[in-house]
């Protein structure tokens, strides 16, 4: 167990150097940017240009020796010459109020002092809690990873797409079932984990299923989402006209997903975001008539800047 706390440790560690290198990079993407301007510029403007380029740079060098430190830290974590040195050493990370790495730092000191008993029950209920199912796995990871459970939404979202793409997952209904009873737990990060991935399985159901009845379910399913993170889901079902297989009676018919794109499009003018707009301009003049005429309308009713979601009462294009 201490082994672990101290590998979490190192983890957060790295994390924070990883944020640090992101920042990094950044930076000389926009020196890249400046030095492009300075070909072209001439005078006062090539002047302050200079001043800017010698000011980020001088960033640039002092986010390379941060990054560097917390390196350095990460790999100390295993080198301390004793237990006494490495409490020392860990109390010195923990003064230092990074709230990326605090909480791994104080879960290590405490398995320090953890009497055996406390230790192998510890063991106990990690090895007893182990899910069985794919997604009690994926919900457990939330719920106890120290890479989920960091102020990175990046991280979460990776850990979504990952396991919707893992073969047949998006396909199981159980899988689904168990995901989107996750939505309510009372862990805000487990609810977080769990509303990405439902909406990734949802996304690969609305876009890849041959039953168009399914897929307009998982449709109707991420209009009913307020996370942000289903906006590009329905910008890119709206995008994606295709066919399919409708049951009609006793008989299988060949169909379009017409309805699914109209319940996208009419829920991104609810969005009123600017994605959201620049996916209604592009589709004014979709080869679906009725698509292409909703659009226009939408937009003609809303012609301002998109900002954020619609306040109820104000109408819509659905309503109109």
């Amino acid at each position: 167990m201490f082994a672990l706390g101290l590998r979490q440790v190192q983890d957060a560690l790295d994390r924070k150097a990883d944020e640090i290198q992101r920042e990094f990079v950044a930076l000389s993407q926009r020196l890249d940017d400046l030095g492009r301007r300075m070909l072209e510029a001439e005078g006062e403007e090539r002047k302050k240009l200079r001043e800017e380029q010698v000011a980020l740079r001088q960033m640039q060098h002092a986010l390379a020796e941060e990054v560097n430190l917390w390196r350095d830290r990460s790999r100390a974590v295993r080198h301390q010459p004793g237990e006494g040195a490495l409490r020392r050493f860990l109390q010195e990370l923990l003064e230092l109020g990074e709230p990326g790495v605090e909480a791994a730092i104080k879960y290590a000191l405490y398995l320090m002092d953890a009497p055996p008993e406390e230790l192998e029950r510890l063991s106990r209920a990690e090895e007893s809690r182990e899910p069985q199912t794919p997604a009690g796995r994926l919900i457990e990871r939330a719920r106890s990873e120290y890479d989920l459970r960091s102020g990175e939404p990046a991280t979460r979202r990776q850990a979504a797409v990952e396991f919707s793409n893992r073969p047949g997952v998006a396909q199981d209904d159980a899988i689904l079932a168990e995901i989107e009873a996750a939505m309510e737990d009372e862990d805000p990060i487990v609810r977080e984990v769990a509303a990405l991935t439902a909406i990734q399985l949802h996304r690969f159901r609305a876009l890849r299923f041959a039953d168009l009845d399914a897929a307009h379910k998982s449709v109707k399913r991420l209009a009913q989402f307020t996370h942000p993170e289903v906006i590009p889901v329905l910008v890119e079902i709206l995008q994606s006209p295709r066919t399919g297989y409708l049951r009609q009676g006793d008989e299988t018919v060949e169909s379009d997903n017409h309805r699914s794109r109209m319940v996208a499009l009419l829920r991104l003018v609810e969005w009123h975001t600017p994605e959201a707009k620049r996916a209604l301009e592009a589709r004014r003049f979709d080869r679906d008539p009725l698509i292409a005429k909703a659009a226009q309308r939408a937009l003609e009713l809303f012609p301002d800047p998109w900002t954020g979601p619609l306040q109820k009462g104000e109408k819509t294009a659905a309503r109109d």
